[in-house]
């Protein structure tokens, strides 16, 4: 019974996650423009535009030229929470082959991680201009990923479950070949916080990660002299 329990939860979870985050980016890409917004100095072409946001993606330089610490906090957060992800690939393949090189990594950022988080959590409860934009769903967010990590942490270092067990499950989930959940009550609460962050993740901040590809102010090219901008609501204005 709890296995067919879990296995719905974890469709549902994946269901609400893929459904809500594909209808935020079709929501994001029919918002029309009205106003030429490009953050100055801004690129002069779509191409220049593209590497803007890529920079942004990859490198955080928004945010490294608005602060520093929380830059710092934020780049080591972001890239210790994708090779957790990357390391966690190993329960979904079979044969296993690439992945098996970032374990160790994986390892190591999975330790850096619930550090991560609490710097960032601290910087939310002591600086002013972050605190101001905070609320409570910013802290819940960071209270999930925490408990993720954390539990995380406990079955590698203290209540290991059988990872046989562990990779069936999660690898029957994935083909279709469904086999028995871990009774190990950390496994299960650490399972149960990740569908919580999946269905949480579409109706929170944290659709940044595909929002930022549409926000004007960076994808905007700084060409209002060579092409004019037409309010889409009046696109049959005369020059």
């Amino acid at each position: 019974m709890l296995t067919i329990v879990f296995t719905a939860m974890a469709y549902g979870a994946v269901f609400v996650f893929v459904a809500g985050f594909l209808a935020k980016m079709y929501k994001y890409a029919k918002t029309p423009s009205p106003l030429k917004i490009p953050t100055t100095p801004a690129p002069l072409n779509p191409i220049g535009a593209g590497i803007r946001v890529l920079g942004d993606v990859i490198f955080f330089k928004s945010l490294f030229k608005g602060n520093k610490w929380t830059w710092i906090g934020g780049i080591v957060f972001h890239y210790a929470f994708l090779l957790v992800i990357l390391r966690h690939l190993r329960y979904f393949l079979y044969p296993v082959g690439w992945d098996m090189s970032l374990q160790n990594t994986g390892i190591y950022a999975g330790i850096v991680l619930p550090i991560a988080v609490l710097y960032l959590l601290m910087r939310r409860t002591t600086v002013d201009r972050t605190m101001f934009v905070s609320s409570l769903p910013d802290y819940f967010a960071l209270a999930l990923i925490f408990g993720i990590a954390v539990t995380g942490l406990l079955m590698k270092y203290y209540v290991r479950p059988f990872m046989v067990d562990v990779k069936g499950f999660i690898f029957g989930l994935a083909t279709g070949h469904f086999s028995t959940v871990p009774l190990e009550p950390v496994f299960l609460l650490h399972l149960t916080l990740v569908m919580l962050l999946l269905v949480y993740f579409p109706f929170s901040k944290l659709v940044h990660a595909g929002g930022i590809f549409f926000s004007p102010t960076r994808h905007q090219c700084d060409n209002p002299r060579e092409k004019r901008h037409i309010n889409p609501w009046s696109p049959n204005l005369s020059a």
